[in-house]
């Protein structure tokens, strides 16, 4: 036990999962009194078998009764419909594809969940993100690093953390690869060792994303057309397609000739534009289609980590999660807003996911794609 930290109280976010399991874990075993909050933050249709939220919460308490700390119970639900879930359903409204673990991170994970740590007496909060925090000497400014594991890094969905929580956060599994992880939980009998990773976001879980959306958005039906401007098939709703999208586009089965070079008449079509104005749903054929490359975007909305934009130049950024960085020069930045040049070109850039920059293993920041060429 390390005795430097006993005394200092630090609040975990306990999700059910073994990432934060662990982190509560390892933050025991340092000597830190440790208190567990498990977030309540979706409440409809919360008993149905897409939500597991009550059989997380048992697994949670589970966790926190083999490690010996307390565990509250925390509804941030309002506020999650407010600062969240209404901002995700008017993205998806304008055409836009919003990516709402940004900003539950944002918002609720480091916003209401420290403030009600903060009123708990802690000191620090901790969650199972895979990513590190690192003081820098030098400029006396927290910096946000891309977890040890590449495989499992989150720093993509944190980017938008400033200088105030990364002051207050841990992040211990974020110097692990996810074996170790499980390692650990195993050896330290924790009962959720093997519980599979949850995939996708609570409020929606594994149900289908369009019948999802389908209850909170309207359908406005229209035409599908190719790049040749030929009517193939009819979508449901431009809110339900998203750029790059291969799947549920209902012409699968047509054929079109003289196909773009690397598609071919059988090559799978693949959602490239959206014109809300005429609520026209543009696809192609081929995944390299040229509608579906793009060398430069801008961002808005941008969010950057030591609370101003870093100097132009060369650095690498990320247009989705689980995408490789990519070579980049910024220009135009500003504290709200820049524009991003790639010398490769990137694939199905999309409005309304996020940019994000790295020097290095430094996640510098990002910001709201808003259009691409």
């Amino acid at each position: 036990m390390d005795k430097q930290h006993i005394g200092q109280r630090v609040v975990v976010g306990l999700s059910g999962g073994v990432d934060s399991a662990v982190t509560a874990y390892l933050l025991k075993q340092q000597g830190y009194e440790v208190i567990g909050i498990f977030m309540k933050n979706w409440e409809d249709d919360d008993d149905s078998e897409f939500c597991s939220s009550n059989i997380d919460f048992i697994d949670a308490a589970a966790v926190a009764d083999v490690i010996g700390i307390e565990i509250e119970h925390v509804n941030f639900a309002a506020e999650y419909k407010d600062r969240v879930f209404s901002e995700f359903l008017r993205e998806y409204e304008a055409g836009r594809t919003p990516n709402p673990d940004i900003l539950c991170n944002a918002e609720i994970k480091f916003k209401a969940f420290l403030d009600h740590a903060l009123r708990l007496g802690a000191e620090k909060i901790a969650t199972g993100h895979y990513a590190r925090v690192r003081l820098n000497a030098a400029t006396g400014q927290h910096e946000l690093l891309k977890g040890l594991d590449p495989s499992k890094d989150q720093s993509y969905f944190l980017h938008r953390l400033n200088q105030t929580q990364l002051s207050k956060t841990l992040f211990p599994v974020g110097e692990l690869h996810k074996t170790e992880v499980r390692r650990i939980a195993t050896e330290a009998g924790l009962p959720n060792a093997k519980k599979k990773d949850s995939t996708g976001i609570c409020f929606i879980g594994e149900r289908p994303f369009r019948d999802f959306l389908n209850r909170y958005i309207a359908k406005e039906p229209g035409p599908i057309k190719d790049d040749k401007g030929r009517t193939i098939g009819q979508h449901v709703g431009l809110s339900f397609y998203t750029l790059g999208q291969r799947q549920g586009l209902g012409i699968g089965g047509l054929k079109a000739k003289g196909a773009q070079k690397g598609g071919g008449e059988h090559a799978p079509w693949f959602v490239a534009r959206k014109d809300m104005e005429k609520n026209t749903l543009w696809v192609v054929q081929g995944h390299e289609h040229p509608w579906l490359q793009s060398h430069t975007l801008s961002a808005q909305n941008a969010s950057w980590v030591a609370g101003h934009a870093p100097a132009s130049g060369t650095l690498s950024a990320k247009t989705r999660y689980r995408q490789a960085d990519a070579p980049c020069a910024m220009s135009a930045a500003t504290d709200e807003a820049f524009n991003l040049t790639f010398p490769e070109p990137q694939w199905a850039v999309t409005p309304g996911q996020s940019a994000v920059l790295y020097d290095g293993d430094v996640c510098l920041g990002g910001g709201v794609i808003d259009s691409s060429l």
